[in-house]
């Protein structure tokens, strides 16, 4: 009989926890209820926004961001109006927008497609800066208030392939790129060595070869016209048939200080002009040099030279839209 009873007790025990803890789970769900019908339903939607509107903060300051492609500087590879979606974990993430970059133990790497921050844009201050960034990043990328005075988006930011590393030495050969790298005396142009990689991204020319010599001309008559004389008529028809087309600015500024330098031999600017002009461009280390697949239509390092690798903010990921476009970028 003792034996029952204790069996009693215990189950009567069980039953008393079991009823407290349904009653306080019962008693808590009602309290919430209650709370929820006397709260304001503008600030429920507010709250939401929020807590959805810090969500997205964190996810595009530290994870992934989305980003819209503002030029033609990457085509084939990514189009004017693609949106993308950039890794910022993998390069070390930015504590605030424009502040303090984490380290990381990745750097990009050869051919990765990375975004960076454009060494020619003038800040408005860090306010601005930040206000821009988080309005970009809570609209994914829709919404831009950084303008210019025509209304056009001031380029913050800029998406390129990563071509060159630490030690490369590259050289421009009408248009096409020529690479020694470091410690090798021979030189091999890119488009070789990118086929010895197996990198089949298309890189992409607007100037034919044979419009080299009009550029050459145009180079050489506002070289003539800069000191007083008269240009011949053939040189005249020959650079006026470039009109409405792309112009390689560095070939055109080559003829221009080879014609000046003729013209003039003992004034060093225009050698000097001249050497730096054919030099090409030398990446030093804790740098690289961000070219566009799309060469005729593409601002770049060629001028405005290698950039740090602290200014690079993320890897491309993935287009995302249009859908017909969504793909991996490589």
């Amino acid at each position: 009989m003792a034996h029952s009873g204790s069996n009693s007790n215990f189950f009567d025990r069980v039953q008393y926890i079991t009823e407290k803890i349904l009653t306080y789970r019962k008693r808590k769900r009602r309290i919430k209820k209650e709370k929820r019908a006397g709260k304001n339903q503008a600030l429920d939607w507010i709250e939401a926004f929020l807590w959805a509107a810090g969500m997205v903060l964190l996810i595009n300051q530290y994870l992934m961001q989305a980003y819209s492609i503002p030029s033609g500087s990457m085509i084939n590879t990514l189009n004017i109006g693609d949106h993308v979606f950039v890794n910022k974990i993998i390069y070390g993430p930015e504590i605030l927008p424009g502040l303090f970059k984490l380290p990381s133990p990745f750097n990009p790497k050869r051919n990765d497609i990375i975004i960076f921050e454009n060494p020619t844009y003038i800040s408005r201050g860090p306010a601005f800066d930040i206000t821009q960034r988080i309005i970009y990043m809570l609209t994914l990328s829709l919404v831009d208030i950084d303008r210019d005075e025509k209304g056009d988006p001031r380029v913050h930011f800029l998406i390129k392939r990563a071509a060159g590393w630490a030690g490369d030495h590259f050289f421009a050969d009408n248009g096409e790129m020529m690479i020694r790298f470091a410690g090798e005396d021979r030189i091999i142009s890119e488009r070789e060595y990118n086929a010895l990689q197996g990198w089949d991204h298309n890189l992409s020319r607007l100037i034919k070869q044979e419009q080299y010599a009009a550029i050459n001309a145009w180079g050489k008559a506002e070289a003539w016209v800069s000191r007083g004389l008269m240009i011949t008529e053939a040189l005249t028809e020959k650079a006026s048939s470039l009109q409405n087309s792309y112009l390689d600015s560095i070939v055109k500024e080559r003829a221009y200080y080879e014609t000046l330098r003729k013209i003039n031999p003992n004034d060093r600017r225009y050698t000097e002009q001249l050497t730096r002009n054919k030099m090409g461009w030398y990446i030093p280390e804790g740098r690289i040099f961000p070219l566009g697949d799309n060469r005729d239509n593409s601002k770049d390092g060629r001028f405005f030279g290698p950039v740090k690798i602290s200014k690079v903010l993320g890897k491309g990921m993935i287009v995302y839209w249009p859908l017909r476009r969504m793909k991996v970028i490589r």
